[in-house]
């Protein structure tokens, strides 16, 4: 059974992060767990997440962004009242950041992307990007 689509294509923050992520070497979009993905070819970004709670259930986040992060920028960033530790991804180095939690600093997004695609993506496309 498929996942239910949990996002609106219409959305403007998903069309800004689109634009953002869609510019990357070999950058492509999926739609995986009703969320959408982008990956070249591995995951480097998701539209939306969520997070688990120690007594209830589970805080949706519907205007976020899942990023790998790297572990020494971890503690920095989980320090922001902004990031939250993503249910299922979280434990293998990613955070989301909840774009409802304050204006959306483009320049700060873009920084965050970049950094996660050369985290995920193969050394060709890193220098692609680099070249």
């Amino acid at each position: 059974m498929p996942h239910p689509i949990m996002f609106d294509d219409d959305d403007p923050v998903l069309a800004q992060l689109r634009s953002i992520a869609l510019g990357f070497p070999e950058a492509t979009e999926k739609i995986s767990h009703g969320r959408p993905t982008f990956c070249a070819p591995k995951m480097f970004a998701v539209y939306g997440g969520s997070r688990k709670n120690s007594s209830g259930p589970m805080t949706r986040y519907d205007h976020a962004l899942l990023v790998k992060v790297d572990d020494s920028e971890r503690p920095a960033l989980q320090q922001d009242r902004r990031f939250f530790f993503p249910a299922y991804l979280g434990p293998f180095g990613w955070l989301g950041l909840d774009l409802d939690a304050a204006a959306v600093d483009w320049s700060e997004v873009t920084e965050l992307i970049d950094a996660s695609f050369r985290l995920q993506a193969p050394a060709r496309l890193i220098r692609r990007l680099d070249g």
